[in-house]
C-alpha cells in the first residue's frame, strides 16, 4: 500500500560540512544564551515557559496506543471537561514532537490531532531516512518490530524509549543493550512501575533486613484479558486489508500471513509470531521489583506448566498460540550475601497459596507480590505500588528505615527526557533493563516446553540441556528484515 500521507522534506539542521550537529548545539547552548541581554520571555523560559533551544525533538513509532500516553506524559498533554486530551500547547512542553509514524493511520488519527506539527509517516525506515532533525525516538508498535525499529534508531544515534517487553526474543534484548552501550545513547525501556515510589521501598526495606534474606518471590497477574489459547486456530478467510493500515509493515520481519482481525488492533499479544503473551506484556512490570531488590540477573533455571487443552479435550497448537494460562518457575543463583531464590510466575488467574499470615479478612487481590522472607513476608501490587509487611500488625511495628534510593520526581517519560538532555542515565535504562528483559523472555522459553526443566547459561544465552528450545533464543526474520 502506498503512503497516503505526503512525506516531508529533509531538514536542513545537521550532517553538512561546516554545520555544527544539533546535539552540539543543545549541549552549548547555555554558553550561548548567556551572550544575550535582552531575550522575550518565551525564548528565556521560566513559569510556564521552556525555552526552544532546550528543547529535544522527539519521534514516536506506534503512536495509535500506549504510545499516545508516552506523547502525552513527556508533552504536559492536558485535558477538557469531559477529560479529552487536547492538543499540545508548545509554550508547557519540555519536547517538540517532530514526527509520528504508525503503520495503520486510521488508529492514529487522534494522535495526529495532537501533534498537528508533526510529520506523519507509515514506515519508520523512511521517517529516520528523511528527517534529520530527530534527536530521539518512541517505539510503542507491537513486540515483534520492538527490535528492529530500536535498532535502526540507535544506528542513526538516536536516543530510544522502547515498550516493555524490550523486545520479541532473548537474543535482540542482548543485541539492543550491547548497541545501545556502544552508541552511547540514552535508553529507557517502558515499564513505568520502575519510576514508582513503592518498588524503592521495597529495595530499601529488603537492604535494610526488614524481612531477612528473601528466598521465595510469587508475583501474579490476571492478564490474559484478551481471548488466547481456548480454540484459537489461525483464520482461514482473507478479508480485505482496511484503509490507512499498510499490512506489510505491521507484519514487519514476522513470517507473512493475510491480514486478519484476530491479529490487528489488538489481539497480537496471543500469537507467537507478534506477542509475547501475558508473561511478556506484564512480566517486565511485575518481575521488576524482585529483579531489583534483589540484584537479580540471569536465572540457572526455568520450567512452566500451563493450561495445555482446549474446550474439547484436544490438544493446544503452542507453534501458533500462548497458553491460556502457566505457572513458571526460575531458579537464580546465590548472589555474594544472597541466598539462591525461586521466583514463580503466575497469570491467567492462576494465583500463589496465600501466607498464614495474611489476615483472614484480606485477600491477596487479582495482581501483586509477595517477598518471603526468613522473617517476614512483603506484600505489593504487581508494579511494588502500595508495598505492606504482613500481617499488618508487623507493618504497625515496623521501623522504616531512611528513603537511601534518589525518586524520580515525575513521569517516567521525562526521567528518559532528562538522561537525553545530558542528564544521569534513566532508572530503566538498557543496562538494567535488558537483563529483565531477557529473563522474562527466557520464561516463555519454558512455555513452549511445559513439564521439562530448562538449564540455562545467561553469558552464552544457551540452553544447556535440552538443545531443541535453543531455536527460540533468537527468531528468523523475514527477507528484507534485519537487526
Amino acid at each position: 500500500m502506498k503512503e497516503n500521507m505526503a512525506i516531508s522534506e529533509e531538514k536542513n539542521v545537521s550532517g553538512r560540512k561546516g554545520r555544527i550537529s544539533r546535539r552540539k548545539f543543545l549541549s552549548h547552548t547555555a554558553t550561548a544564551t548567556a551572550a544575550f541581554t535582552i531575550v522575550p520571555r518565551h525564548v528565556l523560559g521560566g513559569a510556564g515557559h521552556t525555552p526552544p533551544s532546550e528543547k529535544l525533538n522527539i519521534a514516536g513509532v506506534g503512536v495509535g496506543g500506549m504510545g499516545k500516553k508516552n506523547l502525552a506524559n513527556m508533552t504536559n498533554l492536558e485535558e477538557d471537561t469531559e477529560g479529552k486530551l487536547l492538543p499540545v500547547d508548545e509554550n508547557k512542553s519540555d519536547v517538540n514532537i517532530v514526527a509520528l509514524c504508525d503503520v495503520d493511520h486510521n488508529k492514529a488519527a487522534e494522535t495526529f490531532s495532537l501533534f498537528p506539527k508533526a510529520e506523519q509517516y507509515y514506515d519508520f525506515r523512511k521517517m529516520l531516512d528523511k528527517q534529520k532533525d530527530i534527536d530521539a525516538v518512541l517505539v510503542a508498535t507491537p513486540d515483534h518490530t520492538h527490535a528492529v525499529i530500536a535498532m535502526a534508531a540507535i544506528k542513526a544515534g538516536k536516543h530510544v524509549y522502547v515498550q516493555k517487553p524490550l523486545t520479541h526474543s532473548v537474543h535482540e534484548a542482548r543485541t539492543l543493550t550491547e548497541a545501545a552501550r556502544k552508541a552511547g545513547v540514552a535508553t529507557q525501556m517502558g515499564n513505568q512501575g520502575h519510576s514508582g515510589e513503592g518498588i524503592r521501598l521495597i529495595r530499601e526495606w529488603i537492604q535494610a533486613g526488614a524481612i531477612g534474606k528473601v528466598r521465595q518471590v510469587h508475583t501474579w497477574t490476571k492478564r490474559p484479558v484478551w481471548p488466547q489459547g481456548l480454540d484459537m486456530n489461525r483464520p482461514d478467510d482473507t478479508p480485505d486489508i482496511p484503509d490507512k493500515l499498510n499490512w506489510d509493515l505491521w507484519i514487519g520481519p514476522a513470517k507473512y500471513r493475510p491480514y486478519h482481525p484476530a491479529y490487528h488492533p489488538w489481539i497480537w499479544r496471543a500469537w507467537w509470531d507478534f506477542g509475547a503473551g501475558a508473561l511478556g506484556d506484564m512480566g517486565c512490570h511485575y518481575i521488576d521489583p524482585a529483579f531489583w531488590a534483589l540484584d537479580l540477573k540471569y536465572p540457572v533455571a526455568v520450567e512452566a506448566s500451563t493450561s495445555t487443552y482446549k474446550e474439547n479435550w484436544e490438544p493446544v497448537n503452542y507453534g501458533e498460540v500462548y497458553p491460556r494460562a502457566s505457572i513458571v518457575r526460575y531458579t537464580f543463583p546465590e548472589r555474594g550475601s544472597m541466598p539462591e531464590l525461586k521466583l514463580t510466575w503466575y497469570d491467567g488467574g492462576l494465583m500463589p497459596p496465600t501466607p498464614e499470615t495474611l489476615e483472614a479478612e484480606r485477600e491477596l487481590g487479582e495482581e501483586g507480590n509477595l517477598f518471603i522472607g526468613d522473617k517476614g513476608i512483603i506484600m505489593s501490587s504487581g508494579s511494588g505500588g502500595s508495598p505492606r509487611l504482613i500481617p499488618e500488625t508487623a507493618m504497625k511495628a515496623f521501623e522504616r528505615p531512611p528513603k537511601t534510593i534518589e525518586r524520580i520526581p515525575d513521569s517516567h517519560e521525562k526521567d528518559w527526557i532528562r538522561a537525553c538532555k545530558g542528564g544521569k542515565s534513566a532508572c530503566s535504562n538498557f543496562e538494567y533493563s535488558g537483563p529483565l528483559a531477557e529473563t522474562v523472555l527466557m520464561g516463555n522459553l519454558a512455555i513452549r516446553h511445559p513439564g521439562r526443566r530448562l538449564l540455562w547459561n545467561g553469558k552464552k544465552m544457551e540452553i544447556t540441556n535440552f538443545p531443541e528450545a535453543n531455536e527460540y533464543v533468537r527468531r528468523q526474520y523475514r527477507q528484507g528484515w534485519a537487526l
